[in-house]
C-alpha cells in the first residue's frame, strides 16, 4: 500500500513488532533439540554456576516430561522421547558400573563331571557250593550217612529200582558197617582216603571187595562210588534177583561165609534209603 493512501497509518513507535514463530525454531528450543545459545557472561561461566544451571535444566526436563504425559502433539512426543532416552541412558550406566552377577547365575549348580572310563572290575570266581550233607538217621553217624548217600546216588544214576538200593545198603552195613576200610594185608590201601582198616584177606572198601578176585584195583575199590557201581553191575547179572529176599540177593553177589547176616540190616537200610531218595 502506498504511503500516501488515506488508509495507511504508520505503526506506533513504541508498539512491539510481532514475529511469527517458526515451529522448527520452537522445536529447537525444546528438549534435546534446543539450539545452543551464545555464551553469556555472568555466574553461568563459573563452576558453581554451571552446576546450578545443569541442575535446573534437569529439573525442568523432568517437569516437562510429567506435564506432557496426558497431552498430545509432536512437541510433547519429542519431550517424552527425550525423557525416555535419558532414563535409558542412566539405567545402562547404572548396570555398567554395578557389574554384579545375576542371582540366577549364582543359583545354578556346577556341571556334573563326566564319568571317567574306568575298567570294569573283574569279579572273583565264586567258590563251588558244597552239596548239603544228609542228616544221619537210623543210628548212623555223619560218615556212615555220607557213604550211604554215595551208594544210593550211584544206584539212581544206573536206574536201579529202590529194592536194589536197599540190598546194596544192607550189604555195606554187614561188610564194613558203612565205613570205607583199608586192609592190613594191603599196605598200599592206606595210601588212599580211608576210615579204618580190616584184616579179612585182601578185602577193601565199603563192600570188602577183593582185588585178587577181579573186582578192580586197590585204588578203584577204595573209592565208594566205584565200589557201589561194581556191586550194582554184579547184581544185575543175577537172574531173578528182583524176586529174591535181601539176604539171597546180597549173598548171590558177595558169596559170603555168613549168608543170613544181611537180613538183620534190611529194616535200617530201608529207613536210610527212604531218607535219601
Amino acid at each position: 500500500m502506498h504511503p500516501d493512501h488515506p488508509d495507511h497509518q504508520p505503526p506506533p513507535a513504541n508498539r512491539p513488532v510481532r514475529r511469527t514463530i517458526d515451529p522448527a525454531s520452537a522445536e529447537r528450543r525444546v528438549g534435546r533439540h534446543r539450539a545452543p545459545e551464545p555464551p553469556r557472561r555472568g555466574p553461568a561461566r563459573s563452576g558453581p554456576g554451571r552446576i546450578a544451571v545443569a541442575t535446573g535444566v534437569t529439573c525442568c526436563l523432568g517437569l516437562i516430561g510429567v506435564a506432557g504425559v496426558g497431552e498430545s502433539g509432536p512437541a510433547h512426543l519429542e519431550v517424552r522421547e527425550a525423557v525416555a532416552e535419558r532414563a535409558a541412558a542412566d539405567q545402562r550406566a547404572s548396570r555398567d558400573f554395578t557389574r554384579r552377577t545375576p542371582p540366577a547365575a549364582t543359583a545354578l549348580p556346577p556341571p556334573a563331571p563326566a564319568p571317567s572310563a574306568t575298567p570294569a572290575t573283574k569279579e572273583p570266581p565264586r567258590r563251588p557250593v558244597a552239596p548239603k550233607r544228609p542228616r544221619p538217621v537210623a543210628g548212623l553217624d555223619q560218615r556212615q550217612m555220607d557213604n550211604a548217600q554215595a551208594i544210593v546216588d550211584v544206584g539212581r544214576e544206573m536206574k536201579m529200582p529202590r529194592r536194589a538200593l536197599v540190598v546194596a545198603v544192607s550189604t555195606a552195613m554187614q561188610e564194613s558197617n558203612l565205613y570205607n576200610l583199608a586192609s592190613d594185608v594191603l599196605p598200599e590201601s592206606f595210601d588212599h582216603p580211608h576210615q579204618g582198616s580190616g584184616s579179612d584177606h585182601d578185602s577193601v572198601g565199603l563192600f570188602q571187595q577183593r582185588p585178587s578176585s577181579g573186582w578192580g584195583t586197590v585204588a578203584q575199590l577204595m573209592r565208594p562210588a566205584y565200589a557201589a557201581r561194581a556191586f550194582y553191575a554184579a547184581l544185575r547179572e543175577v537172574p531173578g534177583w528182583e524176586d529174591m529176599s535181601v539176604t539171597a540177593a546180597a549173598q548171590a553177589v558177595q558169596v559170603s561165609a555168613y549168608p543170613d547176616a544181611y537180613a538183620r540190616h534190611e529194616k535200617r537200610a530201608t529207613t536210610v534209603v527212604a531218607a535219601l531218595v
